[in-house]
């Protein structure tokens, strides 16, 4: 239901909890049901701003949702980044932008159907495990 009243004001959900709790069958289920696409990155240490880039730039040019399994295990500095890529992203969708400029300089075309944009970020968390990065301000 959060994530339903969520999609409905333009925004994405971050779920968090408990391994096994269902955060990530959770939004593969909704998105099911919407008969969208939807991929799942699980996230870790190895993840660059580049990869998320190229990732983030798929999901939007082809109105998929990604959900980024176990984001808080990406490192800090990459989060970053992230936290910019992701502004820009939410913005184009907020504001029903054509484009999104997460590239330093240059622009993706934001998939819409009917002038609404399918695209969606999902993130889920575990709190409390080891090697876990604390999210910065931007992103929360």
């Amino acid at each position: 239901m959060t994530l339903i009243q969520a999609l409905t004001f333009k925004l994405r959900g971050l779920p968090s909890g408990l391994a096994g709790t269902g955060k990530t069958k959770t939004v593969k289920d909704l998105e099911k049901s919407l008969a969208l696409p939807c991929f799942v990155i699980n996230c870790g240490e190895g993840l660059d701003y580049r990869a998320m880039d190229a990732t983030f730039s798929g999901l939007v040019q082809c109105g998929a949702w990604g959900c980024f399994d176990e984001f808080n295990r990406i490192n800090i500095e990459v989060l970053l980044v992230v936290s910019a890529q992701l502004k820009a992203i939410l913005n184009a969708l907020l504001y029903d932008s054509p484009t999104a400029n997460i590239r330093f300089g240059s622009k993706i075309v934001v998939k819409s159907v009917q002038g609404f944009a399918t695209s969606g970020v999902f993130i889920t968390m575990n709190p409390g495990y080891a090697g876990q990065t604390k999210l910065p301000e931007s992103l929360k």
